[in-house]
């Protein structure tokens, strides 16, 4: 029988390599026809008495990235339609077709033939589950190698048997921080943990694999077999009595109960472990079933994976222009986020000139990305020579002469306008007339600074975000005169760099940092208005935000926010800034030299470590405090949600974000805006743009203009749309240029 995603050869031992390699496709993925076939497969191996066994590996770099997600979102539309009319069938249905990968990964546990998964690179999702159902495991001794159940990322869970044999086969508390963090593990730590048998040299993988089989591998799995004993002892033991308290504490400190996946792999785990495997595997189908039918899974899947997937690909980018191939790029200034850019660039292979006003200071620059290196082959995650060739590919220098051959120049240079008039004016008289110069300013419109170019359409802006090497998102700016080749080259130096790009048109601070700033000025009404600082502090994160907007400030620099304020005030007048918050800055800056993290002291004091960051005790001197109980707790979280959400519906309505999946995209990935709702618009959307008009009007009434809702919002709750429907993705022309 022939495979269209397989191939099965049969050796002189009788052992069947089975070697999946779907076509037309850069990684293998569970599909349904994948399933059929592997299910066939099983059947075959099981029913001839000349096979001893099968290994299964894969025929690409990666071994499998999982199921294919617009699977599981087929599923979630048929029951999304089937519920209108017999809800119960419907979920019969659901819960069926859930199962399905389950009983095919229990059908390989126990065919009565050994199967041996021999994995060769990146291992996610369920095709780890498919090889912790195999009898045996071995992975490639390679840097390539990772193996995870990052299901929860993206708001579900493992529901192929993931949580039930990664909880039979290690401790519990290593199991529950596997699963609850969806942590990618290397081949020596799956080994640790024992999640895999054996670690092979790659070009010996599958012949460990065969002799596995070989040696009399047995065809079953330890729960299955008499005497089994859970790894770190019963649910109803000491260790069980010490590990499951703390460990719900735990979850309920890190996610306030806002991810229902995360609390169904306990429940699974928790559950499961007290009864048979077959049982068990029933309690996890049941719950996977129910956090599908979540909106915090239906909102994380459509924005964590599919418009980040999208995104990545290059879903913006203008058709018809010729992928770049980059042989030099050029940085413009080498300081923090100079040398960071320069960093990224060569990581990813890229020869680049770092250029500063000085030798010195570019070579300065370049040591950014020797230390980033050395920290890297320290913690074992980079060799030696890795880092050598990555610093080779970075040439500092103060002669713009150096410039020549480059197909792109970021200029990084201090915010100054005329500052980048001369770096840029000195870069072109050397760059080819082909070349693309790019802008990291965070302040100044990238109209405004075309104008200093000879070549305005192939001038565009490339806005990083800090630290440039952790920060995941770029925005791509574009100017009036911004032409398609600037657009597709930032796109393709971005993906090059392994970052996700949105494309904003120009505008002050962009989208970020126009809903970054609102965000912080909400908290710093709040402090004025007498909320205590640590219930501020505390609501960001009940509500799903990483940091809290003082610590936030803290970061980007207390000092910062005062000379973005002064600037606004010269370029819009006086009214463009609250003056009671102009007063506070000047008071954390001026009065009390509190500039934020850099000092040591901003809305935090942070001490020598290992001592942790506390609430500056002087904040509750500078207003009148509300004593805790007079404070609506569950406002505040609505507040600071609500001011970044209606900014983002703003930048829509003014056309400077024009894909509700880059706002979306966007605000999780550069300021982590409540991942569990899937971004600032899926936010509006999950409310209903009705309900979200009535709020914004509740709080516009009490605390100001800030809340009052755009006409797009009242628009839009009275037709009944979503953004999703009123700005359709998928039905998009050409970008939209900037008014």
């Amino acid at each position: 029988m022939s495979y269209t995603n397989f191939t099965l050869d049969i050796d002189a031992d009788g052992i069947a390599l089975v070697t999946w390699n779907m076509p037309d496709r850069s990684m293998n993925v569970f599909t349904e026809e994948v399933m059929r076939e592997l299910n066939a497969i099983v059947d075959h191996v099981a029913g001839d008495a000349a096979i001893k066994g099968a290994v299964i590996t894969s025929g690409k770099d990666s071994f499998s990235g999982g199921a294919d997600i617009t699977m599981l979102q087929k599923m979630l539309a048929t029951f999304a339609t089937d519920k209108e009319k017999d809800l119960e069938k419907a979920t019969k249905a659901l819960f069926d077709n859930a199962g399905y990968m389950t009983g095919l990964f229990r059908k390989i546990e126990t065919c009565g033939k050994p199967f041996v998964s021999a994995i060769n690179g990146t291992c996610m999702g369920g095709a780890f589950e498919m090889s912790l159902a195999c009898h045996g495991r071995v992975a490639a001794d390679s840097d390539t190698v990772r193996m995870a159940l990052p299901e929860v990322k993206i708001g579900i869970f493992p529901g192929a048997g993931g949580t039930q044999r990664v909880s039979r086969l290690t401790d519990q508390q290593q199991a529950l921080q596997m699963l609850t963090t969806g942590q990618n593990l290397t081949p020596q730590k799956a080994k640790s943990m024992g999640l895999i048998h054996e670690i092979a040299e790659p070009s010996k993988l599958v012949e460990t694999a065969k002799a596995m089989i070989r040696n009399g591998l047995k065809p079953v799995a330890p729960w299955d077999e008499k005497g089994f004993k859970l790894p770190g002892g019963p649910i109803y033991s000491a260790a069980g009595a010490s590990l499951w308290p703390p460990a719900i504490a735990i979850l309920r400190r890190e996610t306030y109960g806002n991810y229902p996946a995360a609390a169904a792999i306990l429940k699974c785990v928790y559950e499961g472990l007290l009864v048979p495997f077959d049982t068990a595997l029933r309690i996890e189908q049941r719950y996977f079933t129910e956090i599908m039918q979540s909106k915090e899974a239906a909102a994380m899947i459509r924005s964590l994976f599919l418009s980040l997937q999208e995104l990545n690909k290059g879903a913006r980018r203008p058709a018809g222009v010729p992928d770049t191939k980059f042989k030099k790029i050029g940085i413009l200034g080498a300081g923090f986020m100079g040398a960071g850019i320069a960093y990224v660039t060569a990581k990813a292979g890229i020869p680049v000139v770092l250029l500063d006003r000085d030798l010195p200071s570019a070579e300065k620059g370049k040591e950014h990305s020797d230390s980033l290196m050395a920290d890297q082959v320290k913690k074992g995650r980079a060799r030696p020579e890795d880092k050598d060739k990555l610093l080779s590919l970075i040439t500092p220098t103060a002669d713009y002469a150096d410039l020549a051959g480059c197909d792109l120049v970021v200029e990084a240079v201090f915010e100054d306008s005329s500052v980048k008039k001369d770096a840029t004016e000195k870069a072109e008289a050397v760059l080819k007339s082909s070349a693309i110069f790019a802008s990291n300013t965070s302040t100044i419109p990238i109209t405004a600074l075309a104008k200093n170019s000879a070549r305005p359409k192939n001038f565009i802006g490339i806005h990083f975000f800090s630290p440039v090497d952790k920060m995941m998102l770029v925005e791509i700016i574009l100017g009036k005169k911004t032409g398609d080749k600037a657009l597709a080259v930032a796109f393709d130096f971005v993906r090059a760099i392994k970052k996700t790009p949105i494309v904003v048109n120009d505008t002050r601070g962009f989208y970020v940092n126009r809903c970054v700033l609102r965000y912080m000025s909400e908290a710093y009404k709040m402090l004025i208005e007498g909320v205590p600082a640590p219930m501020i502090e505390n609501a960001a994160k009940a509500a799903g935000m990483p940091v809290g907007p003082l610590a936030l400030t803290d970061e980007t620099a207390v000092d910062l926010a005062q000379k973005i304020m002064k600037q606004t005030i010269r370029d819009l007048g006086e009214k463009a800034v609250d003056p009671k918050q102009m007063a506070l800055i000047n008071t954390m800056v001026d009065t009390h030299g509190r500039f934020g993290r850099k000092n040591g002291k901003g809305f935090y004091d942070y001490p020598a470590k290992p001592a942790k960051k506390k609430l500056w005790p002087g904040l509750k001197d500078l207003y009148p405090q509300l004593k805790p109980e007079k404070v609506d707790y569950e406002e505040l979280k609505q507040r600071l949600l609500v001011t970044i959400a209606l900014e983002a519906a703003r930048v829509m309505e003014e056309g400077i974000v024009t894909d509700p999946r880059e706002a979306d995209v966007g605000s999780i990935l550069a300021f982590g805006f409540a991942p569990f709702t899937g971004g600032a618009l899926s936010y509006i959307d999950g409310i209903g743009a009705k309900r979200f008009v009535k709020i914004a009007k509740g709080l516009q009434k009490k605390y100001g203009a800030e809340f009052k809702a755009p006409k797009l919002l009242l628009d839009m709750a009275e037709k009944g749309e979503t953004f999703y429907q009123r700005f359709d993705p998928y039905q998009k022309g050409e970008v939209k240029q900037a008014a």
